[in-house]
C-alpha cells in the first residue's frame, strides 16, 4: 500500500496543487491573534500549508510519513524540521508547541488510532496552547458510499477508508480535550477550479 502511495504521489500533489487551503489561511488569522509562534503539522504532506504560516513568522515543526513528500517539500525551499513517520508513532520529540494544525488526516484514521493521535497532539501542547483539525463532514457527497466499516466508516471504491464526522462525533472525541469551537467551511478545489468543494469540519481546542 506505501508503495502505491509512493509512487501515485507525484500525480496526485498536481491535483492539489501548491496554493494553501483556505482552512490553512483561517487558521494562520486565527493563530496570530492567539499570539500562536511555534506550531507543529502532522501529516505535513510536501508542505502547501506550511508556508502561509512560515510567511507570517510562525515556526513550523511537520510530521509526514512519505519521503516522497518530504522530498518535494525540500525541493519547494521549505527549509524546516520534518520527522519522517506515521502521526500514529507521535511523540516524534517531546517539545511543546503552542499551536497544532493538522488538516485532512484524522478522519484516515480509525477508531483507535483517532483517540490515540488527538490525546498526543493534546499532550504536546503548551497550556493555553491550541490545536486545530479539519475533517471530512457527513455531508460530503461521498459520505455513505462504498463498503461500511464502522458506524460512518467507509472505505472507498480506491480502498480509502474514512471516517465521517459530525458535531457529535466530535464532541464525543474531542469533549475531553479543551473543545472550544465547532464550524463548517466547503473548500474549494484550488487547481481545479470547476471540482466541486469539499465539506470539512474545522475543530478548535484549547489547553487549559
Amino acid at each position: 500500500m506505501m508503495e502505491f502511495w509512493e509512487s501515485s504521489f507525484i500525480e496526485k500533489q498536481t491535483m492539489w496543487g501548491f496554493e494553501p487551503t483556505d482552512s490553512a489561511i483561517l487558521t494562520k488569522d486565527f493563530f496570530l491573534e492567539k499570539n500562536v509562534k511555534d506550531i507543529l503539522v502532522p501529516g505535513i504532506g510536501y508542505g502547501r500549508n506550511a508556508k502561509v504560516f512560515i510567511d507570517n513568522g510562525i515556526h513550523v515543526t511537520g510530521i509526514e510519513i512519505s519521503k516522497t513528500a518530504i522530498e518535494l517539500a525540500k525541493q519547494q525551499g521549505l527549509d524546516i524540521p520534518i520527522f519522517h513517520g506515521s502521526v500514529t508513532d507521535m511523540p516524534f520529540d517531546h517539545k511543546l508547541y503552542d499551536g497544532i494544525f493538522c488538516h485532512a488526516l484524522i478522519h484516515l484514521l480509525n477508531h483507535r488510532e483517532r483517540d490515540k493521535f488527538i490525546q498526543d497532539c493534546y499532550n504536546q501542547l503548551m497550556p493555553n496552547g491550541y490545536m486545530v483539525f479539519t475533517t471530512v463532514s457527513k455531508k460530503a457527497p461521498m459520505f455513505g458510499k462504498g463498503k461500511q466499516l464502522d458506524k460512518d466508516y467507509f472505505e472507498t471504491m480506491d480502498g480509502v477508508k474514512i471516517f465521517f464526522y459530525d458535531s457529535d462525533s466530535i464532541k464525543q472525541d474531542f469533549g475531553q480535550y479543551g473543545l472550544v469551537e465547532i464550524s463548517e467551511i466547503e473548500e474549494p478545489s484550488k487547481n481545479k477550479k470547476s471540482a466541486p468543494p469539499i465539506h470539512f469540519i474545522m475543530i478548535k481546542c484549547k489547553k487549559e
